[in-house]
C-alpha cells in the first residue's frame, strides 16, 4: 500500500474511536501504527505488503499491550478517591421518609428520587445512608451518620 493510503486508515481508525461508543481505546492504537507504517513509507523504507501488514500487526500488538492500560486508566479517570458506586454516601432528607416511601431530593448537583427500602422509618432532616443507586433513584436505609464537630472530626 502507499503511504497515503496507511495515513487515511490511520485517520479513519482514530475517528471510528471517537465516533464508537467505547472502544476502550483500541482503535487509537490501530490507528496510530497504521499511521507509523505510513511514515515508514514516506521516509523511503520500502517494504513488501505483506510486510507492512507485519509491521502493522507488531506495532499495533506491542504498542497495545505496552501502553493501552496506562493510558485508558489516566484518560477515563482512575483516580485515588473516586469510586463507581454511591453505596455508603448520605443523603440529607428534606422530609421524612417511611418505609418503602419516595421523595424527591438533591444531591451532588442534581435531583433524585429517594426510596426507603430500610426497616425503620427516617424523620424529617435526617441523613440517611444510600445503600446502592439505580439511574437517579438512591435506596437509602436509617443508618446513622458519622457525627462531627465544628472541626469536622467525627465522634
Amino acid at each position: 500500500m502507499t503511504w497515503w493510503a496507511w495515513m487515511i486508515l490511520g485517520a479513519v481508525l482514530f475517528g471510528a474511536e471517537l465516533v464508537a461508543i467505547d472502544a476502550q481505546f483500541y482503535l487509537v492504537f490501530l490507528g496510530l501504527s497504521a499511521a507509523l507504517v505510513g511514515l515508514l513509507s514516506l521516509f523511503g523504507v520500502t517494504l513488501p505488503e505483506w510486510g507492512q501488514w507485519l509491521v502493522f500487526a507488531a506495532l499495533a500488538l506491542i504498542s497495545m499491550f505496552t501502553f493501552r492500560k496506562a493510558l485508558y486508566e489516566k484518560i477515563r479517570g482512575n483516580v485515588p478517591g473516586f469510586r463507581d458506586s454511591l453505596a455508603g454516601d448520605f443523603v440529607l432528607l428534606p422530609e421524612g421518609l417511611g418505609v418503602g416511601q419516595t421523595t424527591r431530593t438533591s444531591f451532588r448537583g442534581s435531583t433524585w428520587t429517594v426510596v426507603n427500602e430500610g426497616d425503620s422509618d427516617i424523620g424529617n432532616g435526617q441523613r440517611a445512608a444510600i445503600v446502592r443507586s439505580e439511574g437517579l433513584t438512591l435506596y437509602v436505609g436509617a443508618k446513622a451518620a458519622p457525627q462531627t464537630d465544628e472541626t469536622g472530626i467525627s465522634s
